[in-house]
């Protein structure tokens, strides 16, 4: 996906935003259950990083952009080149890397797992907004497939306590992690 001039001078964030909807909107992506235009959930995302002490405009860039290689045609090299080596590499991170030719959602799933607990501290943290997101639409409007999706977060967030600690607990507590 390619920028046009007038987008080169917007603030990291808004041309995030811009990237984003454009990307989602491409690909007719809306949000399951809700059927909102699906950037709902990466501002969401954007918003709940933006709560966390430290959060930086690169770590909120790379929030809205964090689905657009996973469910768009956008590329490592398109976010790359319209955003930079850091926030491509954030993008990168929080990108499931397994495929469907991999096995079944339990393989595929701990290969994610194995990738994103590499991740940076700050990618960390963007990826427990992402589950505080996720949780909350899901446990609101799908309670069968909760049961499967927050055991899979449960694992997730063993491998992602080096992410902000608010984030943590108020994650943990949406997937009913004991302290």
């Amino acid at each position: 996906m390619k920028f046009s001039a007038e987008l080169a001078d917007m603030d990291i964030v808004q041309k995030a935003q811009v990237y984003a909807m454009a990307a989602h909107a491409s690909v007719k992506q809306l949000r399951k259950y809700t059927n909102e235009p699906y950037i709902v959930h990466p501002m969401e995302v954007a918003r709940i990083v933006s709560t966390v002490p430290g959060a930086t405009k690169d770590m909120l860039a790379a929030a809205i952009l964090h689905d657009v290689i996973e469910d768009t045609g956008c590329t490592f090299t398109d976010i790359h080149m319209a955003f930079g080596i850091d926030i491509a590499g954030m993008v990168s991170w929080l990108t499931d890397v397994s495929k469907p030719e991999d096995g079944n959602r339990a393989h595929r799933k701990a290969i994610d797992l194995e990738h994103i607990s590499r991740a940076p501290a700050n990618v960390k943290t963007i990826k427990l907004a992402d589950i505080i997101s996720n949780c909350t639409s899901i446990i609101d409007h799908d309670p069968n497939f909760a049961v499967v999706y927050l055991k899979e977060k449960r694992a997730q967030l063993a491998v992602l306590t080096e992410g902000d600690a608010g984030l943590l607990a108020r994650a943990r507590e949406i997937v009913g992690v004991e302290e």
